[in-house]
């Protein structure tokens, strides 16, 4: 553990501290967390669900815009995270840096550090006001999906790799965009 990793810090002056290695981190409740890197095949996942996104945005002539780590996002003065990917619907909240406040819909790929996407981010997502936030597990083949109604109350479903899962975000779409993450993993090793 540095010396980073003693102090709570505020998000203002988590940026100033600037980047002191090549380690990513977040800021959560004040506290400096290092991230690891992740795999491949979490990399390769991450880009075939960006690219889902982004070719559905751009069909359907979308207003919001889809981004991956290593994109901060400012949830609040004491929490910044670098989700996995992210939908902003919100151009105003972006500054030349990190987007500010909850975006509509995060996904996080379990890696690592389980604990940290299954509660942790979890509960900062819920009461941050994210309105969707997806856990996909490649270690238990599922994606949980969450629809967040309040603070409290959360709306979630279980989905295998070979099942289709709605972007709640785009239900009411008449073409809704529809991810099945079996299909973004064939050929990939």
């Amino acid at each position: 553990m540095d010396a980073h990793e003693l102090k709570k810090y505020t998000s203002d002056e988590f940026f100033a501290l600037g980047k002191f290695d090549d380690t990513l981190r977040e800021l959560i409740n004040g506290d400096v967390v290092a991230l690891a890197s992740p795999n491949i095949a979490h990399q390769r996942l991450t880009r075939n669900i960006l690219f889902e996104i982004e070719s559905y945005i751009r069909r359907n002539s979308g207003k919001c815009e889809v981004f991956s780590a290593p994109t901060d996002v400012k949830l609040d003065n004491i929490n910044v995270v670098v989700p996995d990917i992210f939908i902003a619907c919100k151009p105003e909240n972006f500054d030349k840096q990190k987007y500010n406040g909850a975006p509509e819909f995060i996904i996080e790929i379990v890696s690592t550090d389980r604990i940290d996407d299954y509660v942790r981010k979890l509960s900062l997502y819920q009461t941050h006001g994210v309105r969707e936030y997806w856990i996909i597990d490649p270690e238990e083949e599922r994606t949980l999906r969450y629809c967040f109604i309040n603070e409290k109350k959360a709306d979630m479903t279980a989905y295998k790799f070979d099942e289709a899962v709605p972007v709640g975000i785009y239900s009411s779409n008449a073409s809704p965009l529809i991810i099945n993450i079996s299909e973004l993993l064939k050929g990939q090793t």
